[in-house]
């Protein structure tokens, strides 16, 4: 038996967006019907950033997310988020493949926002606003751009030079730079920043706009204004991740938000045992944590794809001869 070995290139090679989240909105179903299991992430804080382990088992595979984050990276020419995936053989434990994750976690995120607009945006939903120029923010516009016929995508970050590259990697889109103001006056908007203060002001927020609140992703982050969540119907994708670390994270730590207050689960809306929108002047937020089920959804069709290839490095990692 060997294990794969995938790099960074070889894991870019076989994604696809659309394959993507067709696996991530089978992976929460999944786990809703009790077919799968994981853990919340576990949390190691060193001094200049952080590591998760997000491990999570489904029908035909388990495995371990080793993921961190740290903010000074881009100063040294270095990914900010960077991510190794282990992929086992629930069956024996044995090691399949080790791969990395960086990619993933990008796709997989916009994916499962994407997945969220799709039930808790309005269906007519034309104008995307970007806010943050990121990485995270072109695997967003790809995302949407499977689900919707996007006529405008607005873009804001406070680097002139990360919005360009954005827009000039989308050439092909009728995309633009606004004002964090235009922006935020989208129908769907994705926050994208490593924010702890909050900065998308309620006023600005059209009356039927869906939010995907994806920055906030560590206790003390946050990227909305307080009253939003107070008039939204929020859905989560994990209580304990979000109490946690989530966008309602810091609310609920000042006693401003209460967990009664939210709606239901990513799992609850695609499942349908929690209707969506139900119409079109409501706000709508998903606040989006990260959970490993995504991770292990899109690490199986690598792994799947790679071993039918049959074309990538592996190695007898653990001196099994046969």
């Amino acid at each position: 038996m060997h294990t794969i070995i995938l790099n960074k290139e070889a894991v870019c090679g076989l994604l696809d967006m659309r394959e993507v989240i067709e696996v991530v909105e089978q992976a929460f179903i999944d786990w809703m019907q009790d077919k799968g299991s994981m853990p919340s992430k576990s949390y190691l804080v060193v001094d200049k950033g952080d590591f998760r382990a997000m491990p999570a088992a489904l029908p035909g595979a388990a495995g371990v997310k080793w993921v961190n984050v740290h903010t000074q990276n881009s100063s040294l020419g270095l990914p900010t988020v960077m991510a190794i995936m282990i992929y086992n053989d629930p069956e024996t434990g044995y090691p399949l493949a080790v791969m990395d994750a960086s990619d993933i976690t990008a796709y997989r995120t916009g994916a499962i926002s994407a997945i969220a607009s799709k039930y808790l945006a309005r269906r007519d939903s034309q104008f995307l606003g970007i806010i943050g120029a990121g990485r995270q923010a072109y695997t967003q516009i790809e995302a949407h751009a499977q689900l919707f016929d996007l006529k405008l995508i607005r873009v804001y970050d406070c680097s002139r030079e990360a919005e360009k590259k954005l827009i000039d990697f989308f050439s092909g889109h009728n995309i633009k730079a606004c004002s964090l103001e235009e922006t935020a006056g989208s129908d769907i908007v994705c926050t994208l920043t490593t924010a702890c203060i909050p900065f998308l002001k309620r006023e600005w927020i059209i009356q039927g706009t869906h939010i995907n609140a994806v920055g906030a992703d560590a206790a003390g982050k946050e990227e909305l204004d307080p009253v939003i969540l107070k008039e939204a119907m929020v859905v989560i994708d994990d209580l304990k991740q979000a109490y946690a670390a989530g966008e309602i994270n810091v609310p609920l730590k000042k006693g401003i938000y209460n967990i009664s207050e939210i709606y239901g689960t990513s799992g609850e809306i695609i499942i349908g045992s929690k209707q969506g929108r139900g119409d079109n002047s409501e706000i709508t937020v998903f606040d989006s944590t990260g959970v490993a089920i995504e991770d292990l959804a899109v690490a199986k069709l690598i792994y799947e794809k790679a071993k039918k290839s049959g074309s990538y490095m592996s190695i007898d990692m653990i001196g099994v001869s046969n």
